[in-house]
């Protein structure tokens, strides 16, 4: 894939696509034809996804309105009460929120916060987003995930911008009122599949996800770990290797994991020939430091050193479990390596307006799909895959951490 070719996709994929939405749906079908254009066989699965539409959404403190997004999914209603700053999770902080509305520094809550929110009776969750020092007052708009909410109940939840969170704060605001209407249903996101058939009937998943928050063009996070799958699918798109590979270009990401998580319920059947997942979640910037972090056996890490070490490309790794759709594999079973390069906040922000192409390198995309695409030869024409097919269970405690099924200790 040449530079102009992988800036022809940034130029065309730089809009919002949020899970759900006709964008997204729109991208989807940009990334089959573009695999289809390179005579590989693709297809489009829808999955369900909840969405809503916001019909108003207002906060009042001391009787002032200030500016807010309320959550998708979090009900409707009004509820009005104390306000309560929570800078901490800890149990005197939760203890103090009881009957009350909480301010949260955050821009979103974990399960097991949410929990513990609710058996002290918390009446509503204000977040805050943004940052004090940029020139606009940006506030995202986020869900009230299923995975989050549990069995217990839903609670009005809203964002405002952090110039105002720490107004109300300053200004000792006692009461706050939140009011929030919005119609609730299901809609459909959508998983790209593109096969390219090996020797064997076991397989290699590669993996990426194309969605983006609401604020968000996605170019880093995560159009350029789309462009590395169609790099990846380039190289290999004339041959037939000893293990097949299987693309999946990932929707609905951004809120939970919920492309890749469709993917392997409705492939469970399959799973047991799937030896390896490769999973791409940003790369290709101008700066930036390239890690992999491998959901598996140690031994896979010690060997993408080795073979870093070899060709000369830096890359540091390590075991652990990556906030991606390489999680979702590796819960069932498939051994998973997610690649990165991670430039951070201070150049290349994710998940708000300033995630956009020009924080990219074309030529340093190409040196990132070039080694990956090594990996991917070495895995995929090995005559039987190196990586045991096994999550050490010490990485096991920590998929269950992640995803909330077990409490992490501190």
């Amino acid at each position: 894939m040449t530079e102009k070719q992988m800036k022809e996709i940034f130029k065309d994929t730089n809009f919002v696509h949020w899970s759900g939405s006709e964008e997204e749906h729109k991208v989807a079908e940009y990334l089959k034809q573009k695999c289809l254009d390179m005579g590989v066989e693709a297809v489009v699965e829808p999955f369900e996804v909840p969405v809503a539409e916001i019909e108003e959404a207002h906060i009042y403190a001391d009787g002032v309105e200030i500016p807010c997004k309320a959550f998708f999914c979090c009900g409707s209603g009004e509820v009005e009460g104390e306000l309560y700053y929570m800078p901490g999770t800890d149990p005197v902080s939760i203890a103090g929120a009881k009957d009350k509305i909480v301010l949260m520094d955050k821009g979103g809550i974990g399960h097991f916060v949410y929990q513990d929110l609710m058996k002290v009776g918390v009446k509503g969750i204000i977040f805050q987003y943004g940052n004090i020092h940029y020139d606009n007052k940006d506030i995202d708009e986020r869900d009230l995930r299923a995975a989050v909410v549990g069995d217990a109940k839903k609670v009005l939840c809203a964002t405002i911008n952090v110039r105002d969170g720490v107004k109300l704060i300053s200004k000792g605001t006692k009461n706050v009122k939140m009011v929030i209407r919005q119609k609730e249903d299901v809609g459909h996101s959508h998983n790209v599949v593109a096969t390219i058939t090996g020797v064997r009937n076991e397989w290699i998943v590669l993996s990426a996800h194309y969605d983006t928050t609401l604020l968000s063009h996605g170019s880093y996070d995560n159009m350029t770990g789309c462009v590395g799958l169609l790099g990846v699918m380039d190289a290999f798109k004339n041959k037939k290797p000893n293990y097949g590979l299987k693309f999946v270009f990932c929707g609905s990401e951004e809120r939970g994991l919920l492309g890749s998580k469709a993917y392997v319920r409705d492939h469970e059947t399959e799973l047991e020939s799937y030896v390896l997942n490769i999973n791409l979640d940003m790369i290709g910037t101008i700066v930036g430091l390239f890690i992999s972090e491998v959901t598996a056996e140690e031994k896979l890490a010690n060997y993408i050193s080795y073979m870093a070490a070899e060709v000369g490309f830096p890359c540091e790794a390590k075991t652990g479990v990556y906030s991606s759709d390489s999680t979702s594999f590796a819960d069932k079973g498939v051994p998973a390596v997610s690649f990165a390069r991670l430039a951070g906040n201070n150049y290349a922000p994710i998940h708000c307006r300033y995630d956009l192409p020009d924080v990219l390198s074309m030529r340093q995309m190409s040196k990132d799909i070039e080694f990956i695409t090594m990996f991917t030869s070495r895995m995929a024409n090995a005559m039987i895959c190196p990586v045991a097919r096994e999550i050490p269970e010490k990485i096991v405690t920590k998929i269950d951490e992640y995803l909330a099924r077990k409490r992490k200790k501190d």
